[in-house]
This record gives C-alpha cells, sequence and structure tokens, in this order.
C-alpha cells in the first residue's frame, strides 16, 4: 500500500459507508445512530488505480477525555497523527456546524495533509453545504454521495498527486514462495508467514476484558477500553507478530443472552463476532475470575466447538483472586464437568492489565493450533480401531450385528474421521462418543473438535456387477461369432 488516509469527522456523517466502500466489503457496522463506531479499524481500499490503506474512525465530539467520548475521540486524534492523509467528512445536508470548525482547527495542527469531503450532497438538498464546506479553510471541497458511489472521480483525482508522492514506499508483494502441502514443513510443523498468519478470535461476555488484553498483547492501547460494559462493538483485526509467531487477533463485541439483545446495533454487533469466529482458526474463550462459567460462557464455548474450531480457555482478572490454589481447582473442576466436549482444552490463567499469563496464553494457542491440525495415519486408526472393539463390542439393536470394518481420517482442521460399517443408521451416539472419547485420549487429540461420520459398506462384493456386466458382454459376443460361422455352412450342413 502506498499511502494511509484517515476518514474523520462528526458522528454520523457517512464515514464507515465510504470506508465500506473503499474496501469493497461491509466490514464496518453502518446505522442510522450516531456514534456506531468506536474503535479504529484498518482495511485495503482500491479506487481505480489507487492502492492504498484506509482508517475507519470514531465520530469526533466535543467531550471530557475521561468519558468514553473523550477516550474514543483521543484514540481518532491518534490516527490523524498515524496516518498521510486525512478525509474529513461533514453532513452536506447539515452544513458546517460548529464542532466541525473546532475539529478543523485541530486537522490543521495535527495533519499536514487534509481533504474536505461535503457527503450525502446527491441532489440539490446538499448544495447548500457543499458551498458552506469551503469556509472550513482547508482547500477545495469534494461533492461526495458514499451511500450511491457518486464523487468517487473527484476523491480518486485529489488523491492520485498524494498518491505519486508515496509511490516509492509501496512494496510488491512475494508472490513465489515455497510453502509444503497443507502448510507444514518436512518435520510436520505448521509454518506460518506474514502472508498466511494464525488466525485468533478473543471472545466472551460483556466487560470480560477482551479489549485490555489484546492491547497487553499488542504492547499499545490500539482497542478503546474503560469501565463500561460493551464499549467494543465492530470485531477489529490486527496483525502483529507475537514472539515470532505471525498473528491476526479478533477483538470482539461482547455476546449476551439471546433475550436481553434487543438493540439492532447490539445485533450487528453480536453477528460481527460470529463472523470473527467462523474466519478464526483459535478462539480465546475469555471469562471473568469473579464469575466463571456462567450459563453465556457455556454457550460461547459450545458455540466455538460447533464451528470447529480450536478451543483455548482463558480465566481473565486473576490478579483480583486472593485463594488462587483453591480457585484453580474448583475452575478445572468446573471445566471438566461442564463441558466435557472441550475435554483437555489448554486453560490458562491471565491478568489483562498486569500482563501476567501472557507467555502461558501464547503456549496455549499454539498448543492448540497444533492438536486442531494433527493427522493420524490410517494404519494406526485401524490398530486403535480393533482394540476398541475387543473392549467394547457396539451393540446388536434387534439382533443386528453391527460391523465396523476400517477407519480413516479425511481431513484435519479438525481432525474429521471416518468409519466403513454396516447399518450406521443403528449405532447409537453413545457409542460414538465411546469411539470420540477413546480418540482424545489414546491418539493425543486433547480439548478439540472432532468429527466421526459413519458410512454404510455393503456385504456384497463391490465388483459383482462389473463382473456380471462382462460375462453379458462376452456371451453376446460369442453367440454373435457362433451365428456368423454357422451362416456359413452349406443348406445341408445347417
Amino acid at each position: 500500500m502506498s499511502f494511509t488516509l484517515a476518514i474523520v469527522g462528526r458522528p454520523n456523517v457517512g464515514k464507515s459507508t465510504l470506508f465500506n466502500r473503499l474496501v469493497g466489503r461491509r466490514l464496518a457496522l453502518v446505522d442510522d445512530q450516531p456514534g456506531v463506531t468506536r474503535d479504529l479499524r484498518e482495511g485495503d481500499a482500491r479506487l481505480g488505480p489507487l492502492r492504498f490503506t484506509v482508517i475507519d474512525t470514531a465520530g469526533l465530539e466535543e467531550a471530557t477525555d475521561e468519558s468514553l467520548q473523550g477516550r474514543m475521540r483521543m484514540l481518532t486524534e491518534r490516527a490523524v497523527e498515524m496516518a498521510d492523509v486525512c478525509l474529513f467528512m461533514i453532513d452536506a445536508r447539515v452544513g458546517v456546524m460548529p464542532a466541525d470548525l473546532v475539529f478543523a482547527e485541530i486537522l490543521r495542527r495535527k495533519s499536514s495533509k487534509v481533504v474536505v469531503a461535503a457527503n450525502k450532497a446527491e441532489g440539490r438538498a446538499g448544495e447548500e453545504g457543499y458551498y458552506d464546506a469551503f469556509s472550513l479553510g482547508l482547500g477545495e471541497p469534494i461533492q461526495l454521495s458514499a451511500e450511491h458511489g457518486e464523487g468517487m472521480d473527484d476523491l480518486m483525482r485529489f488523491l492520485m498527486p498524494i498518491h505519486d508522492e508515496f509511490k516509492d514506499r509501496q512494496i510488491e508483494p512475494e508472490t513465489e514462495i515455497e510453502v509444503a502441502e497443507d502448510g507444514e514443513d518436512d518435520d510436520g510443523e505448521i509454518v506460518f508467514s506474514e502472508g498466511r498468519p494464525l488466525q485468533i478470535a478473543i471472545v466472551g461476555r460483556p466487560n470480560a476484558g477482551k479489549s485490555t488484553l489484546i492491547n497487553q498483547i499488542l504492547g499499545e492501547d490500539k482497542m478503546l477500553t474503560g469501565p463500561e460494559a460493551g464499549i467494543t462493538r465492530d470485531a477489529i483485526s490486527t496483525n502483529f507478530n507475537w514472539d515470532g509467531v505471525p498473528m491476526r487477533i479478533w477483538d470482539t463485541a461482547g455476546m449476551r443472552k439471546r433475550a436481553k439483545v434487543q438493540e439492532k446495533l447490539e445485533k450487528l454487533s453480536v453477528s460481527d463476532g460470529l463472523r470473527a469466529v467462523r474466519f478464526s482458526e483459535v478462539v480465546v474463550v475469555l471469562l471473568d475470575v469473579n464469575m466463571p462459567f456462567e450459563q453465556q460462557d457455556l454457550r460461547i464455548a459450545d458455540l466455538a466447538e460447533r464451528e470447529g474450531r480450536a478451543v483455548v480457555i482463558a480465566v481473565n482478572k486473576w490478579d483480583t483472586e486472593t485463594d488462587k490454589q483453591e480457585k484453580l481447582r474448583d475452575l478445572r473442576e468446573s471445566f471438566t464437568r461442564l463441558l466435557p466436549q472441550l475435554r483437555g482444552a489448554p486453560m490458562v490463567t491471565v491478568s489483562a492489565k498486569t500482563g501476567r499469563g501472557m507467555d502461558r496464553l501464547h503456549k496455549a494457542i499454539l498448543q492448540a493450533h497444533a492438536v486442531w491440525n494433527r493427522r493420524i495415519s490410517t494404519a494406526r486408526l485401524n490398530r486403535w480401531l480393533t482394540g476398541m472393539l475387543e473392549a467394547h463390542p457396539p451393540p446388536a439393536p434387534g439382533g443386528k450385528r453391527i460391523r465396523l470394518r476400517y477407519m480413516t481420517q479425511v481431513k484435519t482442521r479438525p481432525p474429521s474421521f471416518v468409519v466403513m460399517c454396516s447399518h450406521p443408521d443403528l449405532l447409537a451416539e453413545s457409542y460414538s462418543r465411546y469411539l470420540i472419547n477413546g480418540l482424545r485420549d489414546d491418539l493425543d487429540l486433547p480439548g478439540t473438535p472432532i468429527r466421526l461420520f459413519m458410512r454404510s459398506q455393503s456385504d456384497k462384493n463391490p465388483y459383482r456387477n462389473k463382473v456380471e456386466k462382462k460375462v453379458t458382454k462376452l456371451n453376446k459376443h460369442l453367440e454373435g461369432r457362433f451365428n456368423k460361422t454357422v451362416g456359413r455352412g452349406t443348406k445341408k450342413q445347417k
């Protein structure tokens, strides 16, 4: 990318709508309610021949630094300092407000390159606001309609000189990289690269400390945090290198019980978080040590397991616990009892505030990811299956004997197995759980989701139909030869 563009302005002027249009996807949440965006969201933008990084920011509001709006404004100001150029948006249908004049003065001090855009300027309703934007003293404004895509050519014309100025910074992506099959090297170890980082999603209930944990991992206050519950709304991803491992980590909105989620905006936030879970490889379920394993925590962990993701349980705010040994025993007992489908998954204690336990969390994430990618040979699986059948043969419902003939692993991520057997529809679910628990214990697959499929295999010879067809064809051929030979003889011979 050649340069970085930060979109700033008052709440509800259309910043996220323009961001989505530039990146070509609906990444940022958009709603008529002002103040939807709170964190900084980055994306790769395309505008004609231009390629650049665009940052969606929170709406600029006049507020004290201690308030939530004040912390959002400080985060936006930091994005302004980081960006190469700022796109200052106003609402052309409202015109220049007193707050716009204040923020124009801030941009004049903090950013050397500012482009003014009068959004919602389609039709005659926005003409007055467009001409009013000249009063900001930041140069000729652009007449835009982010929702309908009008004015994109004018924006490209303004950004072209900036692109030419920063084009020397543009780095061509490395395309010829030797990567082993399935993302593994010759020793069977997972290979990570900047182009293929490890995908991690941090999920949990509101106010569990997800954004604080990510800030602690990144070593900077990139995510908006505070004592208020439900601050995070968008699922924000960040690329970084954690102890030599390239990773992409997702901060998600807190997930409450479905009955309590009434507002449309919160529903959009939860949906965005679920999308991040589906994109991830490892899901870190963050619990509050003061209220661990609440009903909603169990639902979130079960969701990650049903989506087939590797799961790590992290218990936050460990620094506030006094009797740590007794609490740890209770946590392990509750984990084993309440989440049997994740038996053996890593569980670590951390403190997002102080940073303790970050090394254990890093190790647990890599361990869960390695198990999630584990592959077992067919020979070993069938030796194991023979032992399981001898120890506990499958039941015979209605006198019908169920034979499990052989087993193979069909895929990883998560480990998935197929067992060829007779009467798979009659096999009890309890016996499938018996086999899955045996896979976890005997073949070193702790905590990861396991998929086990039963497929029917008939007792009949699979080549029988082919043989019958060949015999029929041969008989017809011989009969034709015989008739042809007889037809050549004399009448007496016939």
